[in-house]
């Protein structure tokens, strides 16, 4: 199911179509403009197509120096950062030997030859710098402000994934010990609760940027059902997306792999109301929780939300009519696939929560401005 409703102002529209309509034309970073010597390849197409949407560079300012070596360009590396994302390269190394030797690319992100290109530690600390800005959270803020604020979601389908990291996972805090003998307390003792309150509650009065900031996001273990049942664990963390049903996804953050996914399902609702507007939110069982459901319905959202199994072995299921809203929730399973199978996520090779965020939000923007270009061929 598409969108639902009113649709973008004519302006955005024809906008978004002479980004897409003209692929051979590259928009080279710092106002230089490189002729094209090779016809283009269909991948070099494709990201020529989502440079065009993403357009980094607009968020990148440069800081020119008086005196000393000048500064490489980081409009440049930006744009490289996201075509390797595009072409689903493991490491930067490889990204590089790529740019080396492909001029078409080269020049497609900002050098008139592979010369010009920086070195990799140059690379590396542009993206430390990208990392400490939140770059990609930028781009992405944009990119759904401009495409899809305008236009009435029908569902929003939120889930998690795994993403492995090569580091070492966090060692988790020391249990407080014991501090009374078992029993019943004397009378007039006072007895503090074992465990700290739940998150839920406390996130009902919370905004959205509080919640975030208190959840924990170094990298840890993380254990997981897969659809069959079985489950299974790994070292890392999570990335937690809300996409809408044609398939751009709205809202990501990025956790610890052990925290659980309705940790962050009420921020992220909150926040996703604010950039679009939406009929239906759609969750599985994991976020069967009271409080989720009432902020749900408080930022004026349906929530279709999957019974336990305790239910189902009840007997308790869906009513046909959300059943059938349920099935839209494959929309992020599907981004989800697309990220990691076509977009870099599943090579994560930095190190750290800023810079993990990083790789895969470029994954993220470039996904949206794929789905996008997609949508409008059709």
């Amino acid at each position: 199911m598409g969108v639902t409703g009113t649709q973008a102002p004519g302006g955005e529209h024809e906008q978004h179509s002479t980004l897409v309509g003209s692929p051979t034309r590259a928009a080279v970073s710092g106002g230089v403009q490189a002729g094209l010597e090779e016809p283009l390849t269909e991948k070099q197409r494709q990201v020529v197509r989502v440079l065009e949407v993403v357009r980094v560079e607009e968020h990148v300012r440069e800081v020119w120096r008086w005196c000393g070596r000048p500064r490489a360009s980081r409009r440049g590396m930006a744009r490289a950062f996201v075509a390797k994302a595009v072409y689903n390269d493991p490491t930067t190394v490889a990204f590089l030997e790529r740019l080396r030797t492909d001029r078409n690319l080269c020049r497609i992100c900002g050098w008139d030859h592979p010369g010009e290109v920086p070195s990799e530690s140059t690379f590396s600390r542009a993206f430390e710098e990208f990392a400490s800005s939140a770059l990609g959270d930028a781009v992405h803020k944009t990119l759904v402000e401009r495409f899809a604020e305008p236009l009435l979601v029908g569902h929003v389908a939120r889930d998690s994934t795994e993403i492995v990291a090569r580091e070492r996972a966090a060692k988790k805090p020391k249990k407080a010990p014991r501090r009374r003998k078992r029993g019943r307390p004397k009378k007039g003792e006072v007895v503090e609760p074992r465990a700290a309150p739940s998150r839920l509650p406390h996130q009902l009065t919370q905004t959205p940027e509080a919640a975030l900031a208190e959840l924990p996001r170094a990298c840890d273990w993380g254990t997981k059902k897969d659809s069959s049942g079985h489950k299974h664990s790994w070292k890392g963390y999570k990335l937690h997306l809300d996409v809408c049903d044609p398939g751009l996804p709205l809202n990501a953050e990025t956790t610890s792999a052990s925290l659980h996914d309705s940790q962050v399902a009420i921020p992220m609702a909150r926040r996703t109301a604010q950039r679009v507007t939406a009929l239906y939110e759609v969750m599985d069982s994991a976020y069967a929780a009271p409080e989720i459901e009432q902020v749900v319905r408080e930022v004026g959202h349906v929530p279709i939300i999957d019974l336990h199994s305790s239910k189902k072995k009840r007997g308790l299921k869906l009513d046909p009519p959300t059943a059938r809203r349920y099935n839209e929730r494959t929309v992020v399973e599907r981004a989800y696939g697309r990220l990691k199978d076509e977009f870099g996520a599943r090579f994560v090779r930095v190190r750290g929560h800023l810079k993990v965020h990083l790789h895969l939000m470029f994954g993220v923007v470039a996904l949206f401005a794929d789905q996008l270009v997609q949508l409008a061929a059709t």
